[in-house]
């Protein structure tokens, strides 16, 4: 029997499973991370350029290259470890190294970056984080330093994994450019679980970061859509006017509708983006599993606080842009039915002119017959004279009596000749 053949995709989306693992991170340690998105039609952008970027930084520390058509990479660079991933519209780098640096958060711990190197990128600086992983001592201690490093105002602090590690992080931008956050696993926490919570601070950070980009997308469809709302409450207005010009009105009511479309076009695939990207971090803090820590806020309680409302001003204007273009397609249904109407009358006027014409023609029509009769009988009468002219001579008849009696009997002859061919016509 023969072996079953297989499908051409069956191995490649198995591997795809699982070809991004978690980093491995021991305590204590520091991670700097980093992802570049260009400004315009990232999700088109060059995919060569980001992996060209890629070779050079590998190239300067020699380290071994990618397959070619990868999408992400692990490997050592230095005396450092390296992660890079490539996503739709941005790629990630992740650099983990052993020890703690001395002082928290550290300019230095991302001088692993070349500066000439990302002067070079392939893109902006969506955002970029420098991550301490410290060992946990006990609360009091994470209280006190993580009160020291971070703006109390917005600090988050959570005990995430059945209290396995403790998390932090302000989500502010310090004076370097980086945001900051700090983990502290418990002598029992595996490394591979440290590496799972760094990385999914990293997509937390990130994907906040894109989603936000929905929100300027929002605003600056406020003052438009403002203007355009207030033409819509005019047209709906002018339109119960007795006067109202409904063709004019309909034209620009098509100008409407077609900027409101413009519109839908140029944000829809950012706000899907928003949406899509929101859900994914909700699910990462989700699969956290925090629990409270000294009374501070959590992570979820942070993003419920700032995040959350920014995505209802997102969604709040992608629907309202919806309901606008919903209703000018409502309106301008109303207004073509107005014009139909208008037309509709202006046609039943033509038809009844058209009527009065007919029948105007039709009497005409009928006097001309009655004239063409007339007309035939008189020189059919005169043909019917002159071969009746040799009976005049024979009965000695007056020509006046053969006339008399020839008259209307040519009449009536002509008559049911134009009358069958009346019918015929008919």
């Amino acid at each position: 029997m023969s072996p079953i053949t297989e499908h051409p995709l069956r191995y490649a989306m198995s591997n795809e499973l699982h070809a991004r693992p978690f980093p491995i991170v021991t305590a204590p340690s520091h991670a700097s991370y980093l992802a570049i998105k260009p400004a315009t039609n990232a999700a088109g952008r060059d995919r060569d350029a980001d992996m060209a970027q890629l070779l050079i930084l590998l190239d300067r520390y020699g380290a071994k290259h990618p397959q070619v058509g990868a999408t992400h990479y692990s490997g050592q660079i230095g005396r450092h470890e390296l992660k890079w991933e490539s996503h739709t519209e941005f790629v990630t780098y992740t650099i983990f190294g052993d020890g703690d640096s001395g002082k928290p958060f550290e300019e230095e711990n991302f001088g692993i970056f070349p500066k000439d190197w990302l002067e070079g990128a392939a893109g902006t600086r969506l955002t970029s984080a420098l991550i301490r992983i410290d060992i946990f001592e006990h609360d009091d201690k994470i209280v006190e330093k993580t009160k020291d490093w971070f703006v109390p105002e917005s600090l988050a602090v959570s005990r995430v994994l059945d209290d396995q590690l403790v998390i932090a992080g302000d989500f502010r931008i310090d004076h370097n450019g980086h945001t900051r956050f700090a983990v502290f696993p418990r002598a029992s926490c595996g490394d591979r679980r440290v590496g799972r919570v760094v990385q999914r601070l990293c997509e937390i950070e990130t994907y906040k970061s894109m989603a936000m980009l929905g929100l300027d997308r929002a605003r600056e469809l406020g003052s438009g859509m403002g203007a355009i709302e207030t033409t819509l409450n005019e047209l709906s207005s002018e339109m119960r006017g007795v006067d109202a010009k409904h063709d004019e009105m309909l034209e620009h009511l098509l100008e409407v509708s077609e900027e409101l479309e413009n519109r839908i076009a140029q944000s829809s695939f950012r706000f899907g983006a928003t949406e899509a990207y929101e859900a994914i971090v909700n699910q990462r803090i989700k699969v956290l599993r925090e629990e409270r820590f000294s009374g501070m806020q959590t992570f979820s309680e942070f993003m419920m606080r700032r995040f959350d409302p920014a995505m209802r001003t997102v969604k709040s204007s992608q629907k309202r842009l919806t309901n606008m273009s919903e209703r000018a397609l409502r309106v301008g249904n109303l207004l073509r039915t107005r014009v139909d109407v208008e037309r509709s009358i202006q046609n039943q006027s033509l038809l009844e002119s058209m009527d009065r014409r007919a029948g105007l023609q039709l009497r005409l029509q009928h006097t001309v017959e009655g004239l063409s009769i007339v007309a035939i009988s008189y020189y059919a009468v005169n043909l019917a004279l002159y071969m009746l002219a040799p009976l005049e001579t024979l009965l000695s008849l007056p020509k006046l009596v053969l006339a008399a009696g020839v008259t209307p009997v040519v009449l009536l002859l002509v008559w049911l000749v134009v009358r069958r061919i009346h019918n015929r016509l008919d």
